[in-house]
């Protein structure tokens, strides 16, 4: 399960983040290439951009949904 205290500092401010516990996977970024970026020195995943309608946030949601080591969160239900 993601950890909020965990969020990595790269997330832009807003429901979705990725935590520390991401291994570079690549899934998030495949589900939802519009919202989440990789970080290149550090080698993990955050959200670049927040959704802004339902279309994305169902895509940010499968990310989560995907992601192998739970480090996507959402503070929404």
């Amino acid at each position: 399960m993601s950890n909020p205290v965990e969020k990595v500092p790269e997330n832009e401010p807003g429901p979705f983040y990725v935590d520390r516990e991401c291994i570079d996977c690549d899934v998030c970024r495949e589900h939802a290439p519009d919202h989440f970026a990789r970080e290149p020195d550090q080698g993990y995943s955050y959200v670049y951009r927040q959704p802004r309608n339902a279309r994305e946030m169902a895509r940010c949601r499968e990310a989560l949904e995907s992601c192998p080591v739970d480090a996507i969160g959402c503070d929404e239900p």
